[in-house]
């Protein structure tokens, strides 16, 4: 080969390079698992501890499922967390932080101090979270340190989200051939629009609630629009294939149909998917956790599982695209109550103090 012809093979390799930078990529990527991890409906269970019967109880607790956490990382390189809401009421801790202590300024709500310490990466927000008002919210949303989003509920005069609807993550993830890359993850909240009647006195004239999957189908294409490489919806609703409707609670059968919605952590209605429960649900698959293709998980409540999605991610003619997945969720218990796993004592440590005013106040009350 004369030096003429070298020299322009050289020049369109390099134009090519610079002009087709994804096709390369592609040729070039790996595929990438991606861990996506969920709690849901924790309703204030941190400590495996029943205040009614003043015992222990292993079947709850984050300071339980923390353990499951902890494990299901070190499975994977790359993962993320993500707490699903009903997380602040629901229980005497939850109530005792409240009613009687409250929130002190520039104090961090047990909850939210452990969110923090296990580092996750979005939170979304339950109804139940509306129940202290919204006031008292938004003192206790000044402590977590991760994205909270919620994408339809609205202020009542500005029409205007109230909550950050979506949040993109950029997270650096590796590949099976040991490659980085950086991955644009974004993440929308939902819960059910019932807030308005269930709450009617906190939010009257102060927020409205509009329909889960017609917010889902408004937000969506934006974050695609903006470079949302995959789509992780925190669907504070459960799983029910009634036929949809502007008031529809349960609606992540019909979110499953949102083409870029990549994968779902239900909750709400303290189901567990994939479980026997849904077996009869038409165009779901029980043994991948699917419904109509896409991986669904909701994690039981107070803590009792953990929820797992598995996908596999590859580039494909320059965008990202699952390749496979599955769900399933964990427990920490038994069927008979036996604890399968050990306490996170540190997290037990972090919290303990508000676990124990809550149990002195109770039997000062000889409760």
């Amino acid at each position: 080969m004369n030096n003429k012809k070298f020299f322009l093979l050289l020049f369109v390799f390099i134009v090519s390079a610079t002009l087709f930078p994804s096709n390369m990529r592609a040729e070039n990527t790996g595929v990438v698992d991606l861990r996506i991890l969920e709690t849901t409906d924790l309703h204030a269970s941190l400590v495996n501890y029943d205040y009614y019967q003043t015992k222990t109880d292993n079947t709850i607790g984050l300071v339980k499922t923390s353990s499951l956490i902890h494990q299901a990382r070190s499975e994977a390189v790359n993962s993320l967390l993500f707490d699903n809401g009903d997380h602040l009421k629901g229980n005497p801790l939850g109530e005792y932080l409240v009613r009687i202590k409250g929130i002190q300024k520039g104090k961090i709500h047990p909850v939210y101090s452990a969110f923090n310490y296990l580092k996750y990466d979005a939170i979304a927000i339950g109804n139940h979270e509306l129940n202290y008002g919204l006031k008292f919210l938004r003192n206790a949303l000044k402590g977590p340190k991760m994205p909270v989003v919620n994408a339809n509920v609205y202020k009542a005069k500005t029409n205007k989200p109230y909550f950050k609807p979506y949040v993109i993550l950029k997270r650096s993830v590796v590949d099976n051939q040991g490659q980085n890359h950086e991955l644009n993850i974004g993440v929308i909240g939902f819960m059910p629009p019932q807030i308005m009647r269930w709450d009617k006195a906190n939010l009257e004239g102060k927020v409205i609630a509009r329909p889960i999957v017609e917010s889902a189908k408004e937000f969506v294409p934006r974050m695609k629009a903006e470079g949302a490489d995959i789509i992780v919806a925190l669907a504070h609703t459960g799983i029910d294939s009634e036929p949809y409707h502007s008031e529809t609670e349960n609606a992540v059968y019909y979110l499953s149909e949102i083409q870029d919605i990549d994968a779902i952590l239900a909750g709400h209605s303290h189901g567990i998917f994939p479980g026997r429960a849904y077996k009869d649900l038409p165009k779901t698959n029980i043994d991948e956790g699917k419904i109509k293709g896409k991986p669904v998980v909701m994690a039981g409540a107070f803590g009792s599982r953990l929820g797992v999605i598995d996908l596999q991610l590859e580039v494909q003619a320059g965008k990202w695209k699952v390749l496979k997945s599955t769900a399933f969720t964990r427990p920490i218990a038994d069927e008979n109550g036996n604890s399968l796993i050990k306490t996170d004592k540190k997290l037990l440590k972090l919290i303990k103090p508000e676990h124990q005013e809550t149990v002195d106040f109770l039997k000062k009350l000889g409760i």
